[in-house]
């Protein structure tokens, strides 16, 4: 069999440890309770054998230093008692929880004006939970054996412990190349290769536009091939000046969509001057409204943020996007968010030293604007001279991601009396906050010559994802929180912090206004406040939500 074999065999047919088991079905138990996100049975079974399989190392890596250090140990004779016990008393923690579970999962729907789960979610939960926690203990043993096995010559001519230390740190260095260069790089390669065929699909009714004004069209400096999915999307999209002069009552103009695709040029720079050159093409800078909307990884501009601008304007208004990448925003930040940010500031420093060199009384109200990934590099690409030289007159930044720069430092030192998710920034001139229930502070008068609005939800995971709550209570959990968050959310070391990074990726599954899914209404009522369009009172608002409501945004 080999001495590798060998000592193999021997971990996975070694006893389980008693406190591990204990350990593990109290993080199980948990990892069930209420969330920001509520889960079906699958990704919460996956998320309760995660934390399981943590509780359980934890536990054998606290008793494995105990004997390293030599410690007192029970008798042996009370080993195997003590298993029996724990194994029981994990099983029957494990069920209740599961069952349990369901009502806490419903606790959670509700606050977000969802149906409860079905009758077979414990079942679900079981299996999944069940199946992800042996394979993860497998994975666990083959550690352990090849730790065992690297360890045992070492022992023959080091002190026992030197001897141990060496082998968990050469088994943990093997373990991660494997994990992060064989089967980390699969997986990436193939989501890369899905996601890139998303982007290539050019479905039969997304006809290349016969409009010259229209990126990708005949007259385009952008190929229609090369817009990627979303490009073409955006370029498409409504609407034309007949509908919004049927909702304000006034004359309209078709809105301008200015769209360069990944593969429209091969680096930033290059897409950037390109996007500028059918800026120009189209005599954008004509227009009285400027937008520069930093899409999300996929390369999505938000309709439901574009289109209430662009009927507030009266369609006088320009927009222009640049795809960084075809690859979902989380993704994005895990594979290369230089790369995004990069392209964001090649964008920015391109448009706005343009606009910068055009006359002050001929030039366009220039505004940026981004969502979730957007929102962050839109951020990253501006700098202290387009804030204070000669300034961009405002921005609309929706679930800003956790990780955003300026939003956390405004979130940060906000007036002690407001809650962290609904901030009063300290320069209530440039900096407010707003959701879809409170939009007091967009509405009060006293905005100054920047104007900085940021839309959140207080359910939004991505936004209020933290990376050290995995030993501190955030502050957005303590009372009062906001709505959509379950009053039974209960925060727990460690455990919390894995139920938000699930959250996260589920953060789009929710109801419109709830979660990282932002309504049209609430986009509408941003920008109305940053550009105070005129004609547009109460009945043109309710008219607007109504007609936005219809199409589903």
């Amino acid at each position: 069999m080999g001495k590798l074999g060998t000592a193999l065999y021997q971990r996975l047919t070694g006893p389980f440890s008693a406190a591990g088991l204990i350990l593990g079905a109290l993080f199980w138990a948990a990892a069930l309770t209420p969330s920001l996100i509520p889960r079906d049975g699958l990704l919460q079974g996956a998320i309760g054998g995660l934390c399981f399989s943590t509780g359980y190392a934890l536990a054998v890596g606290i008793a494995a230093l105990w004997v390293w250090l030599g410690l007192p140990l029970p008798p042996r004779l009370l080993l195997k008692p003590m298993r029996v016990l724990a194994a029981a008393a994990a099983i029957v923690i494990m069920l209740a929880a599961a069952f349990k579970g369901e009502g806490w999962q419903d606790e959670v729907r509700k606050a977000l004006d969802m149906q409860p789960n079905g009758g077979s979610w414990p079942f679900v939960l079981l299996i999944a939970g069940v199946l992800l926690i042996v394979v993860l203990m497998l994975a666990g043993r083959c550690f352990a054996a090849l730790r065992d096995f690297v360890g045992a010559p070492l022992r023959r001519v080091l002190p026992p412990r030197l001897a141990v230390l060496i082998a968990v740190v050469a088994a943990s260095w093997i373990f991660w190349s494997i994990g992060n260069g064989v089967l980390l790089d699969a997986l990436l390669r193939g989501l890369d290769s899905s996601y890139r065929r998303i982007d290539a699909l050019i479905p039969p009714e997304e006809a290349q536009p016969t409009d010259p004004m229209k990126a990708g069209s005949a007259a385009s400096l952008v190929r229609w091939e090369d817009l990627g999915r979303q490009g073409r999307l955006r370029v498409l999209s409504q609407p034309t000046a007949a509908e919004i002069a049927a909702l304000t009552g006034h004359e309209a103009k078709d809105p301008l969509q200015i769209y360069v695709g990944l593969n429209s040029a091969d680096t930033p720079q290059e897409r950037a001057a390109l996007a500028l050159a059918e800026l120009k093409r189209t005599n954008a800078f004509s227009r009285k409204f400027l937008v520069i909307a930093t899409p999300t990884g996929t390369g999505w501009v938000d309709p439901a943020a574009m289109l209430p601008l662009e009927v507030l304007t009266g369609g006088d208004v320009a927009s222009v996007s640049v795809q960084y990448s075809y690859l979902p925003s989380w993704l994005t930040l895990f594979v290369d968010p230089q790369y995004a940010e990069e392209t964001a500031a090649k964008v920015f420093d391109t448009v706005y030293g343009h606009w910068r060199s055009l006359p002050k009384d001929q030039r366009p109200r220039l505004f940026l604007f981004g969502l979730s990934l957007g929102s962050l590099n839109s951020d990253l690409a501006t700098d202290a001279y387009a804030l204070l030289g000669d300034p961009f007159e405002g921005a609309l930044w929706a679930g800003p991601p956790f990780a955003s720069r300026t939003w956390k430092q405004v979130t940060a030192t906000r007036l002690t009396e407001s809650p962290a998710w609904l901030p009063q920034a300290r320069t209530p001139a440039v900096f407010r906050f707003f959701n879809a229930g409170d939009r007091a502070q967009i509405a009060s008068p006293g905005w100054g010559p920047v104007k900085i609005a940021y839309l959140q939800y207080p359910s939004d995971a991505i936004t209020f994802f933290e990376t050290g709550m995995w030993r501190r209570e955030p502050a957005w959990m303590k009372a009062p929180r906001g709505a959509g968050v379950s009053p039974a959310l209960t925060w727990y070391p460690g455990i919390t912090f894995i139920q938000l990074a699930f959250d996260m990726m589920t953060a789009t599954t929710v109801p419109k206004g709830r979660g990282h899914v932002y309504a049209a209404r609430d986009y509408a009522a941003g920008w109305r406040a940053l550009i105070r369009p005129e004609g547009i009172g109460e009945a043109e608002m309710q008219r607007l939500d109504q007609w936005m409501e219809g199409k589903g945004l």
